[in-house]
C-alpha cells in the first residue's frame, strides 16, 4: 500500500514502460521496482501456466526479472516492453520444464489429432460450480489440465490478451500454429466455458500482497549482490 501511495503521488502510474526503462538506464535503478510491481501479476500467470507450480513460478519470475535488468540495454523497443519481458519469463519457464524432461510436447509441430487432457479427477458438476460460486477456481483448474503446448498459447492469448503475432514471437512458433493451438485448447476447455474464459481468467491465478513483496525483495537482493560483486572485481 505504501508503494502504491508513493507511486501515485510521484505520478509514476501514468508513465509508459519505455520512459521508466530510460530512467533506469540513466541510473535510477530504484525505479525497477515499478516495473516489477506492474508486471508481477502477468508474469506469475504466464509462468504458472507453464510450470504448473506456485513456488517454481515465483522462481521463474525472479530469474526473469534479474535477466531482464541485466540485459535492459538490449531492449530495442521494436515490440512492447511487456512482450519482451514475458518472452524472457516464458523462455526461463520452458527451460526449466525441459530440464526435467516433462515438456516434450511443446516443440515446433503439433501431434496429429486432438491431444488428451492430462489425467485429473473427473470434471466438477456444473450445478455444484454454480452453487459454490467458484468459477474462477474451476477455470484455473481446467486451464492447468490443458496439454502444455495449448496451455501456453491460451495463457498468452486469452488471459494476457496478447496478439497472435506477439504470442508467436514469444513462443517462437508460427502464427498459424498459435491459431491451431488456441482453437484446440479452447475446444478442450468445453464449449460452454470457452466464451467465459478470457473474462473469468482475470480473477484466477491471484498474485498480490506478501507474495508480490517477496518477489520484489528477492530480485532487489539479487541485483544488489551482483552490483556489489561487480564493484569488488573492478
Amino acid at each position: 500500500m505504501a508503494f502504491a501511495k508513493m507511486q501515485a503521488s510521484a505520478g509514476f502510474e501514468g508513465w509508459g514502460d519505455e520512459e521508466i526503462v530510460k530512467r533506469i538506464l540513466a541510473g535510477e535503478s530504484s525505479m525497477y521496482e515499478i516495473i516489477m510491481r506492474r508486471y508481477n501479476q502477468r508474469l506469475y500467470r504466464v509462468a504458472r501456466g507453464v510450470v504448473r507450480d506456485d513456488s517454481e513460478a515465483e522462481d521463474v519470475m525472479q530469474e526473469a526479472y534479474v535477466q531482464a535488468y541485466q540485459h535492459l540495454r538490449q531492449f530495442e523497443g521494436r515490440s512492447p516492453f511487456s512482450a519482451w519481458l514475458i518472452r524472457i519469463a516464458v523462455h526461463e519457464a520452458l527451460a526449466r520444464v525441459r530440464r526435467r524432461s516433462k515438456f516434450d510436447q511443446l516443440d515446433h509441430h503439433d501431434d496429429e489429432g486432438e491431444a488428451l487432457v492430462q489425467p485429473t479427477a473427473s470434471a466438477p458438476d456444473p450445478e455444484a460450480i454454480a452453487w459454490q460460486g467458484e468459477m474462477g477456481r474451476i477455470l484455473e483448474e481446467m486451464v492447468m489440465r490443458l496439454p502444455p503446448q495449448y496451455r501456453a498459447v491460451f495463457m498468452l492469448r486469452d488471459v494476457e490478451e496478447m496478439s497472435t503475432a506477439e504470442t508467436a514471437d514469444v513462443l517462437e512458433i508460427s502464427e498459424e500454429n498459435v491459431k491451431v493451438r488456441l482453437h484446440r485448447g479452447r475446444s478442450i476447455l468445453r464449449r460452454q466455458l470457452a466464451h467465459l474464459a478470457g473474462a473469468r481468467a482475470k480473477n484466477a491465478f491471484p498474485f498480490m500482497g506478501e507474495r508480490c513483496d517477496r518477489v520484489v525483495r528477492n530480485v532487489l537482493r539479487s541485483l544488489a549482490a551482483a552490483e556489489e560483486a561487480k564493484t569488488r572485481s573492478a
